[in-house]
């Protein structure tokens, strides 16, 4: 059996071999039937000029092939022909066996999406020592400047589908130049350039191409075809660039050898290698050609310039070196990047400063504080002023620190104030006032009240009241998110877990839109519904808004009662609220009248424990009737009162009194 076997075995692969011999043979008919030259046009000499084209590779062509020439052209005549920059295929990088089939690098998977594995993506440097170090005594996770820039990749360089060749580009061995004829002889050929810098083309030799810029390529080839033919036109561009071995070692992400074409640099080397690793430098990357420096490049003038003006290109065998780090130096506070700078010797604390940004619109630019190493058993920090911080160098391990300006809470006695007064007055309108301007003066100065000015009814917002409001309604979201978060442990067992989680959802989509909600920062003044002035001793502050309504007679009655409306308030007697809830229709059944509220004019909340059924009702009341939830979960009431607060917009405000 296993004889057998063997015997198989060499007559499937004494039959591929034929087959692959057959088909190279088959092929390379097919190329000569295309290639062969076509009849010489009537008006060239036989005798003057070789028979055939100089690309046919019947007349001893040693290398060449179909090719689709395009780039500069041009008749015989070697008229010139401005340059054209072009654009050139590259190889995919992908390694592939005899069979075609790839072997290497991005691949599709069974089900024809992109196989993630293939990618060999990198992973981003582990943070180093200074950095973590920073993260201590900073409490901010800062990142060394330009490491977000070194972004995880493919590992092979080749990768770039498209390069455009600039016109000073020099040919050198290994360069495909492809060539195609037309007129009196026509063909096309890919030829490369062999190893003494010449292509061969048949009937007329050799033609040195080395060192020829790419701007020239099209005047070199049309002299050497020239000498032998007539009445032709030329084609040349260049088919494929040469590949480039390179070294990127030191202190690198991912050191190691790399193949890159001619055109790439020593930034496309070392970012493909995964820049600089913890322990890198980002200021210094030298370049080593034939055992000499010939560049050292800062990575800063990139990353913070966009300046490639020193950028070198590749050649082969160059070697990178990525030295270690300098002293590094932390910068933060209001500017407008906070990160980890690496400092080159001499360079100040302004200049880390500027390698920054600089402050922010907010920050403090006439100072910086500064936290040195060698400070921390004597005075802990420093206060530099400008002429300071650009004559002190910076030193390995300091912290620079912006303090802000423009967000400081000033003393209300030194600001000026803009007020704007609107509503009932003779003259609304934004009122420039000095500090510490009562409201008697604002209203003075917008031309007093109207006869219509419903004094109780005044709304008075205040910036700084707003703020307050803001953080004291965050801090009672988030207990109630805490308290969310505990319900399932303390919740009811005889609700069935279906309804719990039903009710959960519901309390979490509530705490939503509560986070949503911002406070009016409405200040509620005391004042009696009879009152005919507002308080004038009340000092104003800066972006306070007056806003003074007419008179309403009417009370409005919502919720859940069987008709919901505004009524007009009767003048000649007082009616109590009750009295009113009656006229609406009362409660329905579903109707909570234990916690029956109203809300007054002037902003402020009665609730029933505080009598507010039996108070008599004032202009501009609105009566509220919750609705009475049907369990005693707490995370049912919550649901409800999402639904009455956001259906009818009452403010959050009054959420605290409903208990």
């Amino acid at each position: 059996m296993i004889a057998s076997g063997l015997s198989e075995y060499r007559f499937a692969a004494n039959c591929a071999s034929l087959a692959r011999f057959f088909r190279a043979a088959a092929g390379a008919c097919a190329i000569s039937l295309v290639l062969s030259a076509l009849p010489v046009a009537a008006q060239i000499d036989p005798s003057s000029l070789p028979m055939g084209s100089p690309l046919d590779p019947s007349n001893s062509f040693p290398q060449g092939g179909l090719g689709g020439g395009q780039g500069q052209g041009g008749s015989g005549g070697r008229q010139s022909v401005p340059y054209q920059p072009v654009t050139i295929g590259q190889s995919s990088g992908v390694d592939e066996d005899v069979s075609g089939v790839a072997t290497g690098g991005p691949r599709l998977n069974a089900n024809g999406l992109l196989d993630l594995d293939s990618l060999k993506l990198r992973q981003p440097a582990k943070p180093g020592e200074f950095e973590i170090w920073i993260r201590q005594v900073t409490g901010r996770p800062l990142k060394r400047f330009g490491a977000d820039l070194l972004l995880p990749g493919a590992g092979n360089f080749a990768m770039p589908a498209t390069a455009t060749i600039p016109p000073d580009y020099a040919l050198n061995i290994g360069d495909t130049v492809s060539i195609a004829l037309s007129g009196s002889v026509e063909g096309s050929a890919d030829l490369p350039i062999d190893r003494d810098g010449n292509i061969y083309l048949a009937n007329v030799g050799s033609v040195s191409l080395l060192g020829v810029r790419y701007r020239d390529l099209y005047d070199r080839i049309a002299a050497a075809v020239g000498r032998k033919y007539r009445g032709y036109e030329v084609a040349v561009s260049i088919k494929r660039l040469r590949g480039v071995r390179v070294y990127v070692t030191g202190f690198a992400n991912q050191p190691g050898a790399y193949s890159v074409n001619s055109l790439s640099t020593l930034v496309n080397a070392v970012l493909q290698s995964g820049g600089p690793s913890p322990g890198g430098s980002f200021r210094s990357v030298k370049l080593y050609r034939n055992g000499r420096e010939v560049a050292d490049f800062d990575l800063y003038e990139l990353l913070r310039k966009g300046d490639r003006a020193r950028d070198p290109l590749l050649e082969n065998e160059d070697v990178l070196f990525i030295p270690p780090v300098g002293k590094q130096v932390a910068v933060v506070g209001s500017i407008n990047e906070e990160a980890i700078y690496e400092t080159k010797p001499g360079e100040s604390v302004a200049d880390m400063i500027a390698l920054a940004g600089g402050p922010t619109n907010v920050g403090d630019a006439s100072r910086v504080i500064l936290y040195r190493l060698s400070d921390q058993n004597t005075v802990g920090s420093r206060e530099l002023d400008r002429r300071a911080a650009a004559s002190m160098v910076a030193e390995g391990g300091d912290i620079l620190q912006i303090l802000p300006e423009g967000t400081l809470a000033r003393s209300l006695e030194k600001q000026q104030a803009v007020v704007r007064i609107e509503g009932e007055v003779n003259k609304p309108g934004n009122y420039f006032v000095p500090p510490n301007t009562p409201l008697a003066t604002v209203i003075e100065m917008a031309g007093g009240l109207t006869q219509r000015a419903y004094v109780y009814g005044t709304r008075f917002s205040r910036e700084s009241v707003r703020a307050q409001q803001r953080q004291s309604f965050l801090e009672a979201v988030d207990q109630m998110e805490l308290s969310l978060a505990a319900a399932p442990l303390s919740g009811d067992r005889l609700i069935d877990a279906g309804e719990r989680a039903s009710q959960i959802a519901a309390a979490r989509s509530f705490l939503e839109k509560l986070r949503g909600h911002e406070p009016d920062g409405r200040l509620v003044i005391d004042l009696a519904a009879a009152d005919r002035a507002l308080p004038g001793d009340l000092l104003l502050e800066n972006n306070d808004r007056v806003i003074i309504p007419p008179r309403v007679e009417t009370v409005g009655v919502f919720g859940a009662v069987y008709r919901p409306a505004s009524f007009l308030l009767n003048p000649s007697k007082a009616v109590l609220v009750k009295d009113y809830l009656e006229q609406a229709g009362g409660p329905i059944r579903g109707g909570d009248r234990g916690n029956i509220f109203v809300v007054r004019a002037n902003g402020s909340v009665l609730t029933k424990r505080r009598g507010a059924l039996k108070a008599t009702v004032l202009p501009g009341d609105t009566v509220f009737v919750p609705i009475r939830t049907q369990s005693s979960s707490v995370l049912a009431k919550i649901r409800d009162i999402s639904q009455i607060l956001f259906q009818f917009g009452f403010s959050a405000a009054a959420l605290a009194t409903i208990k």
